[in-house]
């Protein structure tokens, strides 16, 4: 099932945002120069909200000890984090960006 997120437009170039899921679950939504990309929005180093970090060259930048992940992979680039991220497609219809997955909250 195609999850709706937001509009195209409600996430500028170089940001990031997180989703609440149904099922317990975030996600964060990142909007890069080449395209939209989605992961897990839980750090798998340690309790922290990726949403609250940094887009630095196409990696996002933990803002609890600093470790980075591919934004596009989810592969961990940066020490301490190792695990990588689960990521999900992300697709656009008609302006709306959608995630694969439960029901969205809200």
């Amino acid at each position: 099932m195609k999850l709706r997120l937001c509009s195209r437009g409600d996430l500028p170039t170089c940001e990031v945002r997180r989703f609440e899921l149904a099922d317990g679950r975030a996600v964060a939504l990142y909007h890069l120069e080449d395209g939209f990309f989605a992961t897990d929005d839980l750090c798998t180093h340690g309790e922290a909200s990726l949403a609250d970090g940094e887009i630095e060259d196409g990696r996002i930048v933990c803002p609890y000890h600093l470790g980075a992940f591919d934004i596009r992979t989810g592969k961990a680039t940066d020490a301490p984090c190792h695990i990588p991220l689960k990521t999900y497609p992300v697709v656009e219809i008609d302006g709306e960006l959608f995630v694969e997955g439960e029901k969205v909250e809200g």
